[in-house]
């Protein structure tokens, strides 16, 4: 095992955090942060052009959460996808194919073709996102793992806040909103020459002893990544195969997307019950995201160090917490200082909890040929993602607000106390 800066007889000369991230750089982290980039730039735009092509609001609407439904659609067929074809074409494919959707976005003649278009988006970023994380699965080393795949979620984090001002700039500039799609094209032509001409870091790895599997270094836990695949399995039989894992630590991951998709829509409107000016909750929300965004990386020194429980239950607990606080704060006298307190919590917690997903994916995925399983998880935390604006929106028209916001903050200390039982029992090796 590694202690500090030294490692044992046996163990690969560590090459440092810094060299090791590196390396991933040019076929990952750079290709996410161009993909977050242009779908940054994107989605806020998506209901003007659909409202420019005669929908109403409802209909603007829909064609916005399209993408989202298409992730979850998605992530199955991607994970057969990735099996069979391997990480990186998967990665190349899904960048084109999203690049003739967005030309699909700029010709489209029609709302439903629009729809189409949208829809095929989705389905690409779902397809390459699951392959980047079988990518990284297989080719991190352990002992890295968590800083590495935070790192990722942090590149997607930055892409996803500066889009929506690349494409503020671009209408100014433009005049026109097919400007920022102009941009998410542009994105995706750069993101497909980054994953096909980056040079891979296995054969770096492999050679330094440091690559998952290798033979130069402790054989890997039940659960771990190996670039030696095995032959691959249907994924409906690899989701059979590991239902315990998936119904049990698959649904508190599923209960912590959830909460993090609660954030974007609960914390905007406790700011309008509340009477707040746009200005106001565009603020707070904007501290809350960028928080969220500065802790990024601390997330995953934690599970590296300390292991994956000191990241995971402290996420949910601070945001569990802070929802179920704020419930009982609407008709205060200072309900406002209430509501920024909250999301500041919220804020923090989300921070801590970057890459966590990934990580225990990553950890409980079976060794050689992940992409199946990691279908099957992403499917569930992307389930959770759904689920939590139709449960906020159904309590609040049944009950209120302040009722729908309790309901989420039990969810996400239930969500904890999930952690703490079944992350020591299938990941023992980072409790």
């Amino acid at each position: 095992m590694r202690t500090g800066g030294t490692t044992t007889s046996g163990e690969a000369l560590d090459p440092g955090t810094r060299r090791m991230l590196l390396r991933f750089a040019p076929m990952i982290y750079g290709p996410t942060l161009l993909f977050g980039l242009g779908e940054g730039a994107l989605l806020p735009l998506l209901p003007v052009i659909a409202s420019s092509l005669g929908a109403d609001v409802a209909q603007a609407a829909l064609i916005a959460s399209i993408i989202v439904i298409a992730r979850l659609i998605g992530n199955i067929p991607a994970g057969w996808l990735v099996a069979r074809i391997g990480e990186r074409r998967s990665m190349a494919i899904a960048g084109a194919l999203a690049l003739f959707g967005g030309i699909g976005v700029l010709l489209s003649p029609t709302v439903a073709l629009l729809g189409v278009s949208v829809f095929g988006i989705g389905l690409c970023a779902s397809a390459f996102g699951l392959a980047r994380h079988a990518f990284m699965t297989t080719r991190v080393p352990l002992r890295y793992r968590a800083r590495a795949l935070s790192v990722l979620g942090g590149s997607f984090r930055l892409g996803m806040f500066a889009g929506p001002f690349a494409a503020a700039a671009l209408v100014a500039a433009a005049g026109t909103e097919t400007s920022a799609v102009w941009f998410f094209i542009a994105s995706l032509v750069a993101l497909v020459i980054l994953v096909l001409v980056g040079r891979d870091p296995e054969d770096e790895l492999r050679a330094e002893g440091s690559l998952p599997g290798s033979g130069s270094t402790p054989a890997r836990a039940a659960g771990s990544g190996t670039t030696h695949r095995a032959a691959p399995d249907g994924v409906f039989r690899t989701m059979w195969a590991h239902r315990g894992v998936l119904f049990r630590l698959g649904t508190s991951t599923a209960a912590l997307s959830g909460l993090r998709q609660a954030r974007v829509y609960l914390l905007p409107i406790w700011g309008v019950s509340l009477g707040l000016n746009a200005e106001t909750i565009a603020l707070v929300v904007g501290i809350t995201g960028a928080l969220e965004f500065a802790l990024f990386y601390s997330s995953g020194q934690i599970m590296d160090r300390w292991g994956r429980l000191w990241a995971s239950m402290p996420s949910m607990i601070l945001m569990g917490g802070a929802f179920l606080g704020l419930a009982f704060t609407h008709d205060l006298s200072n309900a406002m200082s209430w509501f920024i307190a909250a999301a500041i919590v919220v804020g923090v917690g989300n921070g801590l909890s970057s890459g966590i997903l990934m990580t225990l994916g990553a950890d409980v995925a079976p060794p050689g040929n992940p992409a199946p399983f990691l279908g099957s998880w992403r499917t569930l935390t992307d389930a959770g993602a759904a689920a939590a604006p139709l449960l906020i929106a159904g309590v609040t028209a049944a009950v209120s607000l302040p009722v729908a916001t309790a309901v989420i903050g039990v969810a996400g200390l239930a969500g904890a106390v999930g952690f703490a039982v079944f992350v020591p029992r299938y990941v023992p090796h980072h409790r």
